[in-house]
């Protein structure tokens, strides 16, 4: 019983819990009070609701949920939640919605629920309240909306035209044309400009236009696209008298707007609570001034404003850390040779100044002094500068700042020219000479100039020149030269000789500067020197020797002029190289430099070196003058050619270009050198410039080359233009070779084939062989063993008749001469031969004269030999008879020796056998020709 009732009062405090829970869950607060305005200015809806007070009492937790419709065709709708504690004053409440088209534009209506934050029920909707806009007026004509016609830069804006009831919109335009979006219904037409800007016009143009013509159809408005103000830059103020204040600042950027739109600048004093009465001026900078009374400590606020926006700078200070002292005014001064006292006065009486001189130098640099003359009482203060050089202008200015809480300085002075008073020359000229030759003595031409350590110190220059003989003492001369004068020339003899030159201004003179001239003597001449230029002058070195005090080196800046405008300079004894430079050289250009040593005031000539600033080829090529050509070889000479001072450069040695017309050259010993077109020459250097012959070897016989030569120096050569042609000859060896191989060997063949029969007869003489003689070819005749011969049965070679009378015995002519051809041909058995009277055979003569006569048989060429017996060689024949009288037959005339008349009379030449010869006939046939 007691577990029952403990148990029923645990339960009975928590249902009281979760009945009290349910009904806040279910408890809603519906809106109970909703209006809507609208501002235009500002183009916001301005919503106020309220609901039941029983909320307001328990102080609950809200949400609402707020519609914002706009009554357009679309009927675009925006939901925004507003969540707040309500408290027991039971005031409405408020939201703001900013619109995002001219609220004028069309209605726009809002409704609104709401929900306690410990609820899950929304209460319903609130009824939907409306602002009308201006579409539903009755207006005289179009309308075009915002009425505000300034537009800032970079944003969106949206722009409207209400036509009349009853009229439809017929055009809705900007100028200049932008891109826009539009919407559009009968009455109302939208247009929105994204991310406006300038373009460079002040403005645009907007036109609206209904579908009537009428005056009242059209209305257009002007928008101005500009930027609020930057904040203003580098505000400060600032007093010199610590009465007067003056502020200024920068303005910043252009807003594009002006006139009434232009910013406004505006000065507040926050420890007064005052606008402060001054006057804005504004053009590089903006400033602005006023009487601050006796108020030291300032917070001064600057607001610049234009219809776009406005922008605030503040400054804080004490009057007293803000002093900026008027610049010195009423200078004048006090000089002597060295030194300026520099006088000023200042308007800031009472406030101690630290003030601060500048001085410009003649060389262009500038010196600052500082002043430390503070007199607080007084308005003059002063500076001395010290140090300062003779006769020499300088150019001072002066400003000043507090001493005590210096801020800044103060404006400069005007600047003021002062020059010191004149002194005494300083330092020495420096005096160099040219010494020439002279008949019964020498002319000296004697320099000067300025040595940098040297002063004129006043105005007036003149120099004097004085020069006496060392030795004797005699009297000088002297001659003075105003101060447009830096040389001279004097004449003097073979003696040694003193020259001082010194410089006189107003004041005295300065210290005389010597050279001893000494006696001629015989000097040897020195080789020069070639020295190599660079991009910023000409180096030279020499060899140092211990016994001079220094040494001097000279040179013409135009060499090929006279005068030549002689230079020089001087170096310490430690010196042994230098960089000579000067504006006067030119690439091309040789110079010859000289190096003298100096001791006791007399110089002596050490070295001498030439050289260029910049070496360029040589103006001219090589003219060859003389051209030696064999078949394989040409040598060129350019013996008049020049490598001296004319020149633009060290002649270093030549090149020699060769090449065939038709082809690149690979000529043995020679480098590959290729132009610019591509083409191909063979190159051959000479090192040695005084070498001027060349020849070039290893060339082809019969062939056309093609030569240049060009002299090279230290810059180089001048492009090949023009070549020289040569023709080589052609080889005379080869020629000879040519006669030996081929000319004679067929001279030789014509003529042996022209004198056949004879070169037969000397190149292959016919031995007769018994064996193969016609002779032993008889048949039936024999005596014992041998055959026996009979002279019917063969044809003989030749007879040979040993006296004329017997010869004319055997002479057929007469008888033969009228013969028919068929009476001249027997047949083969019979004894038939020819005279051959056209060939003659001479023989060797011998002291015992006989005649022979040879009759020939034309059936047979063979080599005939007389024989005294048949066995007999020619060779004994011709030696036995030698002179033999010769009768040969006529190849026309035939007789046959078997005809009884004939017969018999060459049986009685036979008879006496040293009378008659038989010379047997051969098969051998040298020349081709056949029996």
């Amino acid at each position: 019983m007691m577990n029952h009732f403990m148990i029923l009062a645990v339960l009975l405090p928590l249902r009281t819990c979760y009945t009290t829970y349910s009904r806040e869950e279910s408890i809603v607060f519906p809106v109970t009070y909703l209006n809507i305005s609208k501002d235009l200015a500002l183009q916001r809806l301005l919503v106020e609701w309220d609901v039941d007070k029983s909320a307001h009492d328990a102080e609950l937790a809200m949400s609402f949920e707020i519609q914002v419709r706009r009554t357009d065709e679309t009927s675009t709708m925006w939901t925004a939640f507003h969540n707040t504690t309500l408290d027991k004053s039971g005031k409405p409440l408020h939201w703001i919605w900013d619109s995002d088209i001219p609220l004028e534009c069309m209605a726009h209506t809002v409704r609104i629920r709401s929900k306690a934050e410990a609820s899950k029920i929304w209460s319903q909707w609130s009824l939907w309240e409306t602002v009308l806009g201006l579409d539903t007026s009755n207006n005289s004509g179009p309308q075009i909306f915002p009425n505000e016609k300034i537009v800032e830069e970079g944003s969106d804006i949206t722009l409207c035209c209400i036509g009349r009831k009853g009229q439809t919109l017929e055009k809705f335009f900007l100028v200049p044309a932008v891109h826009v979006f539009s919407h559009t219904d009968s009455q109302v037409r939208l247009l929105t400009v994204k991310n406006v800007s300038h373009q460079g016009v002040p403005h645009f143009t907007v036109y609206c236009q209904e579908s009537c013509n009428e005056e009242q159809c059209y209305d257009h408005a002007i928008f101005f696209v500009g930027k609020s103000p930057d904040a203003p830059n580098d505000f400060s103020c600032q007093t010199q008298d610590m009465r007067t204040v003056t502020c200024t600042w920068s303005q910043g950027g252009d807003t594009y707007l002006y006139g009434g739109h232009s910013p406004k600048y505006t000065l507040y004093e926050e420890f007064s609570q005052k606008k402060v009465p001054c006057t804005v001026s504004c053009s590089e900078q903006c400033s602005c001034s006023w009487d601050i009374g006796q108020q030291r400590i300032l917070n001064i606020t600057v607001t610049v404003e234009n219809p776009l926006g406005k922008k605030t700078a503040t400054d804080v200070f004490d009057v007293t850390h803000r002093i900026y002292p008027a610049a010195p005014s009423q200078m004048w001064e006090e000089c002597t040779d060295t030194k300026i006292t520099l006088y000023w006065k200042h308007q800031n009486k009472g406030i101690e100044l630290f003030c601060q001189t500048e001085v410009l130098l003649p060389d262009g640099k500038v010196e600052l002094h500082n002043s430390s003359d503070t007199h607080l009482h007084y308005a003059s203060q002063s500076i001395t500068l010290d140090g300062l050089q003779p006769y020499t202008e300088y150019t001072t200015r002066v400003h000043c700042g507090a001493a005590k809480y210096f801020w800044r300085w103060s404006e400069w002075s005007e600047a003021q020219t002062i020059r010191t008073n004149e002194a005494i020359p300083s330092g020495k000229l420096d005096i160099w000479r040219e010494i020439t030759p002279a008949q019964g003595g020498r002319n000296v031409t004697l320099f000067w100039k300025q040595a940098p350590s040297f002063q004129a110190n006043g105005e007036n220059i003149s120099y004097e020149v004085t020069w006496g003989k060392v030795e004797d003492g005699s009297k000088s001369e002297s001659i003075s030269f105003s101060s447009v004068y830096n040389s001279t020339r004097i004449s003097i003899d073979n003696h040694s000789y003193k020259i001082s030159i010194t410089a006189k201004n107003n004041v005295n003179y300065s210290l005389p500067s010597v050279l001893i001239i000494p006696s001629t003597t015989d000097t040897k001449e020195l080789k020069e020197e070639q020295v190599n230029g660079t991009d910023d002058g000409i180096f030279i070195t020499w060899e140092p020797r211990h016994i001079y005090d220094n040494y001097i080196v000279d040179w013409c800046n135009f060499p090929m002029l006279q005068p030549c405008d002689l230079q020089w300079r001087k170096f310490g004894p430690n010196t042994s190289s230098a960089l000579i430079n000067s504006a006067a050289f030119i690439p091309g250009v040789r110079y010859n430099f000289q190096i003298y040593g100096s001791v006791a005031n007399k110089a002596s000539l050490l070295e001498k070196k030439t050289g260029f600033l910049r070496e360029l080829p040589p103006i001219l090529d090589p003219v060859v003058e003389k051209v030696e050509l064999t078949s394989n070889a040409v040598t060129l000479s350019w013996d008049s050619y020049p490598a001296n001072e004319s020149q633009c450069g060290f002649v270093r040695g030549y090149h020699v270009y060769v090449s065939p017309l038709q082809e690149d050259c690979s000529l043995k010993g020679s480098q590959k050198h290729v132009l610019p077109d591509d083409s191909v020459l063979c190159k051959y250097t000479i090192e040695n410039p005084e070498e001027k012959r060349y020849t070039v070897k290893y060339l082809l016989s019969n062939t056309k080359y093609k030569l240049v030569v060009k002299a090279y120096t230290g810059g180089g050569e001048t492009p090949i233009v023009n070549f020289l042609y040569v023709d080589t000859p052609l080889n005379s060896n080869k020629l000879y070779l040519l006669v030996l191989l081929v000319i004679v060997p067929a001279l030789v063949a014509a003529i042996c084939r022209w004198k056949m029969k004879w070169v037969k007869e000397c190149c292959c003489p016919v031995i007769p062989s018994p064996d193969k003689s016609k002779v032993l070819s008889f048949k039936e005749f024999k005596i014992g063993s041998e055959k026996v011969l009979k002279i019917s049965d063969c044809i003989p070679d030749m007879l040979a008749v040993d006296s004329k009378a017997e010869a004319q015995k055997l002479r057929p002519w007469s008888q033969l001469s009228s013969m028919t051809t068929d009476d001249k041909i027997d047949d083969h058995n019979s004894s038939c031969i020819y005279v051959n009277e056209n060939e003659e055979r001479d023989f060797t003569p011998t002291p015992t004269p006989q005649t022979h006569t040879w009759f020939e048989n034309f059936a047979y060429s063979s080599h005939l030999a007389v024989e005294s017996d048949p066995y007999q060689l020619p060779e004994t024949i011709e030696a036995s008879k030698p002179e033999l009288s010769i009768v040969l037959y006529q190849p026309h005339l035939y007789f046959d020796i078997c005809k009884e008349g004939v017969a018999s009379t060459l049986r009685e030449a036979a008879g006496r056998k040293t009378n008659l010869r038989y010379v047997s006939q051969t098969d051998v046939h040298c020349l081709g020709r056949k029996p």
